[in-house]
């Protein structure tokens, strides 16, 4: 392995066991917040952290994987694994949604039906805040580390801190209008959940999105495929590109193609110009990236590119 993957991945293991650290307090926290400030609304916020928590092990376990060098059982690597890692996130994310959905739904009913809910206390608030800061820090920490290493599965889960915040700034309002609005609007706490949920559910949706894409094989964006193009056609003896295929492997891609060039060359220049080809795209997505390019005599220097 080397040198930039392990650094990669020590740094991946870093964010991620902070997230870890910050979310197994902020679970405890709100469990007692929850119970003993008698807050249904933390109570849920506490389940959602708890999903938090759980993926954090998931990005641990599966990046480890996605790091492992190609051998011969996988001819392009283990990338994938770290796809699917980005899924599961999506998909705990969007089921804690639908938790504190009918959480949510289940109270209003129950305040419709004359069921006197509890007036929070001060610490359920107090907890709400602490919460929203630590969490809106962690999201901002992580999504930059994320972006930093190129990885979809730490800036899934930066967004599932995002989604935490969001879902304690509601619960936040939940409970700060149960406690001074009177007894009337302590249904503002499950109203409140239900709105936040809602939000959770389709942030789980967009992470998983792309993730599903790219374990179905889906091409890269046209304009990443046009600058593919433009990358090869700025080698010098390359005449046209065609039969362009590309898809992502986690956090690289793979890219097959075909490339025309002066059919009177030498095998050794054309190699040296595929070569060069190559370089040019490593430089723009990755060492990582897999390419392969069959190349092909042609007369016709008038031919145009086409896919």
């Amino acid at each position: 392995m080397s040198i930039a993957v392990d650094a990669r991945e020590r740094e991946i293991y870093r964010v991620t066991l902070i997230g870890s650290a910050v979310n197994a307090v902020l679970i405890v926290l709100k469990f007692i917040a929850g119970i003993f400030g008698k807050s249904s609304a933390m109570i849920a916020d506490a389940v959602h952290s708890l999903s938090d928590f759980i993926t954090d092990v998931i990005v641990l376990v599966f990046v480890k994987i996605a790091g492992k060098p190609r051998d011969k059982g996988h001819d392009y690597g283990h990338g994938k694994f770290e796809t699917f890692a980005t899924m599961i996130i999506g998909l705990l994310l969007s089921l804690a949604g639908v938790g504190l959905l009918a959480n949510g739904i289940d109270l209003v009913i129950k305040s419709c039906n004359g069921h006197t809910l509890e007036r929070p206390t001060m610490l359920a608030l107090v907890i709400a805040v602490v919460s929203i800061l630590s969490k809106e820090w962690l999201y901002r920490f992580t999504a930059a580390k994320g972006r930093e290493v190129n990885s979809q599965a730490v800036v899934a889960n930066a967004w599932h801190h995002r989604s935490d915040a969001i879902s304690s700034a509601g619960t936040l309002v939940g409970v700060a209008g149960a406690m001074f609005l009177g007894d009337s609007w302590r249904i503002l706490d499950p109203v409140a959940a239900i709105v936040v949920s809602l939000f959770i559910i389709k942030s789980g949706y967009d992470i998983m999105k792309p993730s599903v894409n790219e374990l179905l094989e889906s091409s890269l964006p046209e304009a990443q495929e046009t600058e593919i193009r433009q990358l090869v056609l700025g080698v010098p003896g390359i005449i046209s590109v065609h039969n362009l295929r590309t898809r992502r492997i986690g956090n690289g891609i793979a890219v097959d193609m075909h490339a025309k060039m002066d059919g009177s060359i030498s095998l050794t220049e054309a190699h040296s110009r595929a070569s060069a080809a190559e370089m040019a795209i490593r430089g723009r997505f990755g060492a990582n990236a897999i390419i392969n390019i069959h190349m092909e005599p042609v007369t016709d220097r008038g031919s145009s590119a086409r896919k």
